[in-house]
């Protein structure tokens, strides 16, 4: 299969699928994360869709568009100065992105996409993946099946509550705030690629 994951510079789904024999490629307008990756192609995704010289017809699209302006964490600063332009943007290409009929999924966190849109075919969470985290997930998909989840990874017990590593107790993200923090939470876990190229890659 030929395969785009949009809005991708980390290479972590790229490279599942890549790790099962499918020609995948990775595009954002970011450099690739580490070595330069021969399959990353840094460009506008909506060029590179339009351009039957990049590498050609696509069996299946991944999408995941940033959720700085479309996520219900950050939707408190339009109202603060922020303004509404840029979410209304990126609502815009969210739009153009689901008119695509070839297979695709998209993935952001729970925001602006289920109430302007349409509600997610699925949510899913990184510990039902094997990995050892907390972050609801949204699936929109089309023409693709729900994940089946591969292994419950239990979460460590707070007061009745469960929390997993990449928490407090108080179910907080731990990650301090820096430059880079957008960018180290919105990388897809390896658990959950691994299980979109095994089950999506047929």
């Amino acid at each position: 299969m030929k395969i785009l994951i949009a809005f991708e510079s980390s290479g972590v789904v790229r490279e599942a699928f890549r790790a099962r024999g499918h020609d995948a490629w990775s595009c954002d307008l970011l450099a690739d994360d580490f070595s330069p990756s021969p399959y990353h192609i840094q460009a506008d995704v909506r060029d590179v869709l339009g351009c039957s010289a990049l590498p050609g017809k696509w069996d299946l699209l991944g999408f995941h568009p940033p959720c700085t302006f479309l996520s219900v964490s950050g939707i408190h600063w339009n109202n603060r100065g922020r303004g509404w332009e840029r979410t209304n943007e990126a609502l815009d290409l969210v739009r153009w992105l689901m008119t695509h009929e070839v297979p695709w999924y998209m993935e952001n966190p729970v925001g602006l996409i289920s109430s302007r849109i349409r509600k997610p075919d699925q949510t899913i969470q990184p510990y039902q993946f094997g990995e050892d985290a907390s972050k609801r997930t949204c699936l929109w998909l089309h023409n693709l099946p729900k994940l089946t989840p591969t292994r419950r990874v239990p979460g460590r017990m707070v007061n009745g509550v469960e929390r997993w590593s990449n928490q407090t107790d108080s179910g907080q993200n731990k990650l301090a705030p820096s430059a880079d923090r957008w960018k180290l939470r919105s990388k897809t876990y390896p658990g959950i690629a691994s299980a979109m190229a095994e089950q999506w890659g047929t």
